[in-house]
């Protein structure tokens, strides 16, 4: 057996060990957190409920042990900087994530991604890749290991701009049906409250959001602090203007539905001039697959039974003379 295969071994067993070892190590300790949260709250005289958990501020532990293992990486790794943390859950709520522990979840997971895929990738080459050179090897498993640490960003974007898409596509309708409730008399608490019931069936983020807001001025928020803070987590330049609107309006005691309402055909204008541009950008886009795909196909057709004539008619007759 050649030193590839040894080293490759070596480095896949190592790493399993070491894997086993932090699991046990985090199940002791989890272990002897639990039996001294029992014996605190014991001592307060508070009421054990046997069917959930809870850690030292009150919050319920994750469940799952995988996800609490992820949740003890991510409190080993995170940085200390709380700038970078506050800026992280920041996207995270934007991304639709609210959790206290989203935050350790997203740095257990780079460092859980960042080992697995040099896992995977050793694993494979002892059924499939042979011979490899050692440099070759060691190139190949640290690109793994930066791709693994930097998934977790990509798949944040990836989902945060899905979750925007869906607000920027069902915000119309629900100013729609503010402009409704706020015209029949209602206030502008009462409206948002019922927006986000009404919008469950349609648009279950934007439901989310309002109702989320709802609750945050039924706990005796501010209403400009509660707007302001819907602005944050949605992270659209769409939604935090109209906010700024509401304030203003509530700040001057203007008419609130013609507010709404010209937020809402402005959204609607901005709405349709992108799909202008989409479409616009789409025979730019059909180039390349029409010259690659498409005109050879073409011409095979068209010019194929020509030249296939060609060579059996004009060429032996040609060789002839």
């Amino acid at each position: 057996m050649n030193t590839p295969i040894l080293l490759s071994i070596s480095v896949f067993i190592s790493t399993i060990l070491l894997l086993a070892g932090m699991l046990s190590y985090h199940g002791v300790r989890r272990r002897q957190k639990q039996v001294v949260d029992k014996i605190k709250v014991t001592e307060e005289g508070l009421i054990l409920d046997t069917k959930r958990e809870y850690d030292s501020s009150g919050q319920e532990i994750v469940r799952g042990y995988f996800q609490q293992f992820i949740s003890s990486l991510g409190n080993r790794t995170k940085p200390k900087g709380e700038k970078e943390i506050s800026g992280l859950r920041v996207s995270l709520l934007q991304a639709g994530y609210r959790s206290h522990r989203a935050v350790l979840v997203f740095f257990g997971y780079r460092i859980f991604f960042a080992v697995l895929f040099p896992i995977i990738f050793f694993t494979g080459k002892l059924f499939f890749l042979r011979t490899v050179p050692p440099g070759t090897l060691t190139s190949i498993a640290v690109m793994l290991a930066v791709a693994g640490y930097y998934s977790p960003n990509l798949w944040l974007k990836i989902k945060t701009n899905s979750r925007q898409q869906k607000i920027l596509e069902g915000f119309p309708d629900a100013l729609d049906l503010m402009v409704v409730c706020v015209e029949a008399g209602m206030g502008l608490d009462a409206a948002i409250n019922r927006v986000g019931e009404e919008m469950k069936l349609r648009n279950t983020v934007i439901s989310e959001e309002f109702r989320l807001m709802g609750l945050e001025l039924r706990a005796g928020k501010l209403r400009r602090e509660a707007l302001k803070n819907l602005g944050i987590r949605t992270g659209l330049d769409e939604v935090m203007s109209l906010m700024t609107l509401l304030v203003q309006t509530d700040k001057f005691g203007t008419s609130v539905a013609q507010a709404l309402r010209i937020h809402s055909d402005s959204m609607r204008t901005k709405r349709y001039q992108k799909a202008e541009e989409i479409a616009a950008k789409l025979p730019v886009k059909l180039v390349f697959p029409l010259i690659f795909f498409i005109f050879p196909s073409l011409f095979v057709v068209i010019i194929g039974p020509a030249a296939i004539r060609i060579f059996r008619i004009l060429l032996p007759s040609m060789g002839g003379h």
